[in-house]
């Protein structure tokens, strides 16, 4: 399959229309490209049902819930703020599943521990919510873009999981 965002969302759309799930999304860094990507598919209204960009930390703490002290002792590009924010997403838009994305799109606001390129992605699940880390080796567009292929390509991966445990 081709790695665009186009095409990632449309066989994402698919699987999620296939086994009747909902979506949700909160982005950080995106600013919206993941939102952006599944509904630029005609009919992505069946499983689509929202997103947040929630881009300052103020933001993050009134959309989503994000507790005032786990972000300052961890920071908005971390584990544990993005699940937070997958799970508020999950819950406030009462979807099935919810994709979150923080990160460090650049040039600047890299520093020890946490480089430019930096993304950690949460999916939050029935089952819970779980993250991992992708590092981007882009500019801030290729990122941006970068970021929103890696949270779709999960996506796909935990629905054909599921397609095969059923």
């Amino acid at each position: 399959m081709e790695r665009t965002a186009g095409a990632l969302a449309q066989h994402a759309g698919e699987l999620l229309r296939a086994r009747r799930m909902t979506l949700a999304v909160a982005e950080s860094c995106t600013g919206g490209g993941l939102g952006d990507a599944i509904t630029d598919i005609a009919g992505s209204s069946e499983y689509f049902q929202g997103g947040l960009i929630a881009y300052s930390y103020e933001a993050k703490k009134r959309l989503l819930a994000v507790p005032r002290d786990l972000l300052a002792a961890k920071g908005a590009v971390s584990p544990e703020v993005v699940t937070t924010m997958a799970a508020g997403a999950r819950r406030i838009l009462q979807t099935d599943l919810a994709l979150a994305l923080s990160g460090i799109a650049g040039p600047g606001g890299g520093m020890p521990g946490k480089p430019v390129g930096l993304v950690y992605i949460a999916l939050a699940t029935p089952q819970g919510t779980a993250w991992r880390r992708h590092l981007c080796q882009g500019n801030r567009i290729e990122n941006k873009r970068a970021s929103v292929c890696a949270a779709l390509e999960w996506l796909i991966e935990y629905l054909q999981e599921q397609r095969q445990r059923t």
